[in-house]
């Protein structure tokens, strides 16, 4: 939470579900399904943002959602929606997004 603050996204962020807390881990489709349902929308209304290909990005594509991922150097090719270095870029694929789907 720390850095979503500092990097002023917090306004594109509706719902954060840790793993620890939600006593489901990734790439269990329930804590995906969950933060839809949370949000009140279809899975492929969500975004979902991660750094490992098969535990957060393929899991949250499998259930609907948009996948993101932050780039990781561990792997090369990962099959992504969008792919991002950094997080401050989410602004900009959020506007990507939204002129898409207009």
């Amino acid at each position: 939470m720390d850095n979503v603050k500092a990097l002023d996204i917090d306004s594109y962020i509706d719902s954060i579900l840790i793993s620890d807390w939600e006593g489901v881990k990734k790439p269990d489709p329930i804590i995906f399904k969950r933060a839809s349902e949370r949000l009140k929308v279809y899975p492929k209304e969500c975004v979902f943002i991660g750094d490992h290909p098969e535990k957060d990005v393929k899991a949250a594509q499998d259930v609907g959602m948009i996948g993101i991922w932050k780039r990781d150097h561990q792997w090369n090719e990962v099959e992504a929606a969008y792919v991002m270095d950094e997080l401050d870029e989410i602004p900009k694929i959020i506007k990507q997004l939204n002129s898409v789907s207009c």
